[in-house]
């Protein structure tokens, strides 16, 4: 499906279903958010990496308006809705101060599919290592690649590679692999932090024969 959107770059990459909260201040994406409120219309997030905007997004709608300022300034909530491929870039649009941009629209993302065990064991075993609590929620109406792709320490490069992944199965697969490298990593660490502390310690060693 191909439709025109008004157009936001961001540097950071943001997924279907995520919650985003956005302090909008530049007069160009003021008047685009003021647009998108009043036709009731979505707006495209392209992911800005390095200097340079990139040729996917994501569709996002404004959930809530937060706070108004006197100054014309914004706090709003959104929520990503589908991946995009930009097929035509205008800078400005016509008549307006943004950009936008002729998309193609990818499938919408799948609701709830099933995570590979090895995966939930990789979470599992990391935050435990992290000493936080692993609060994802495999029923949440979310993929879970998405719900974790921001909280596993994938580059922003690595998240917008996770982005163009059309499957569950393919992103699952591409961050199971990233932990393989993680985990050993951290686990060495814990070991190296546990001798040093340690280290000066009393210590009740067992003889030695020899």
């Amino acid at each position: 499906m191909q439709k025109f959107l008004p157009l936001f770059p961001l540097n950071l990459v943001v997924f279907p279903l995520e919650d985003l909260n956005l302090h909008i201040f530049e007069p160009r994406y003021r008047q685009l958010i003021k647009d998108a409120i009043q036709q009731d219309s979505t707006f495209g997030i392209p992911a800005f990496i390095e200097g340079k905007m990139q040729g996917f997004g994501t569709e996002v709608k404004i959930t809530s308006v937060y706070k108004v300022y006197d100054d014309g300034r914004m706090d709003i909530k959104t929520q990503g809705v589908r991946v995009f491929r930009i097929l035509d870039f205008q800078n400005p649009i016509d008549g307006k101060l943004y950009a936008g941009g002729e998309v193609e629209a990818l499938k919408d993302p799948e609701i709830t599919p099933p995570v590979f065990p090895k995966l939930l064991e990789q979470i599992n075993d990391l935050y435990l290592l992290l000493g936080e609590d692993n609060k994802f929620n495999v029923q949440k109406p979310q993929p879970y690649s998405f719900q974790i792709a921001h909280k596993i320490g994938l580059s922003i490069e690595k998240e917008y590679e996770l982005l163009k992944m059309p499957t569950e199965a393919e992103r699952q697969a591409y961050i199971s692999k990233h932990l393989e490298k993680v985990l050993p990593v951290l686990q060495e660490l814990e070991r190296t932090k546990e001798r040093i502390r340690m280290n000066g310690h009393f210590k009740n060693l067992d003889p030695l024969n020899f």
